[in-house]
């Protein structure tokens, strides 16, 4: 993977840094495995405005990913490797032996004619191929981990993230997560062997407010700008600062912790992340 820098010859692209998508095989989607996808708007079902600064942006479909990975024992072969406008990573179109076709998050270094299987007992821990944790080696770098059986992998999902397998003990695997956090979780729980891919997305440079705007993202009004009637951080003569960083609602930022101290998933916390 690899990215480019624009030659400046509008404004626009004065700082814009591209994607080189060398790992995109094709630009065309599985037909089959899209969805409509209407944009909210920021607003819930009775039209009201409950997300601030949400609107536009470019039409897309989804595409249905598999996270579970729960097609034990069948080989499928990567038939290409797409961009997905939902998402920070790529995925891989997968083409199983029985036929069936589904789409997974790509990790680096999968190619287009390989294998992967996932299974729970005798699968290689190769890179693509998905498993219990219990059936891995110590120390193998993961992705795409499931909190609880059969849920569906909702850690370490978006671009470059991955997630070590550090010990375990009984039932229990220890995990340390993107994040720094180390925490336990069931060895039953399904993660994929690799690191997710397009690990070069923090790099991009969006180069103008427009391009933004095609990701549905609409222009933030900073705290200190607005009236007192606002926000707590608004108000004053000139450019004179907002007090304590603090929401909409009062509650102190940066530090302030707003975990709940008694959260049942404590116990299962071995070390915080870090600040």
């Amino acid at each position: 993977m690899s990215v480019r820098k624009l030659k400046p010859i509008t404004p626009g692209q004065r700082f814009r840094v591209v994607n080189g998508y060398d790992a995109i095989t094709t630009d065309k989607p599985e037909k089959s495995l899209l969805v409509p996808n209407k944009r909210s708007g920021g607003r819930n079902n009775r039209g009201k405005m409950t997300m601030r600064y949400i609107g536009g942006g470019h039409k897309k479909k989804y595409r249905i990913i598999d996270f579970k990975r729960d097609k034990a024992g069948i080989p499928a072969e990567v038939a290409s490797i797409q961009y997905d406008p939902n998402r920070t990573a790529f995925i891989a179109l997968l083409n199983y032996q029985d036929g069936e076709k589904r789409y997974i998050i790509a990790q680096n270094g999968l190619q287009v004619g390989q294998t992967v299987v996932s299974g729970k007992e005798g699968i290689a821990p190769e890179i693509g191929n998905a498993m219990p944790l219990g059936e891995m080696p110590l120390g193998t770098i993961v992705s795409c981990v499931e909190l609880r059986p059969g849920q569906g992998a909702i850690m370490a999902r978006s671009a470059g993230a991955f997630a070590q397998l550090i010990a375990r003990d009984g039932k229990f695997a220890t995990i340390k997560l993107p994040s720094g956090e180390i925490r336990y979780i069931l060895t039953t729980c399904m993660a994929t062997v690799g690191v997710v891919s397009n690990s070069d997305h923090q790099l991009l440079v969006g180069g103008k407010a427009g391009r933004t705007r095609w990701l549905g993202r609409r222009p933030r009004t900073r705290p200190v700008v607005m009236n007192p009637v606002d926000h707590p951080m608004g108000g004053g003569e000139g450019k004179s600062s907002g007090g304590h960083p603090r929401s909409r609602n009062g509650i102190p930022a940066k530090g302030y912790r707003t975990r709940a101290r008694n959260k049942a998933s404590n116990k299962y916390i071995v070390e915080r992340r870090k600040k």
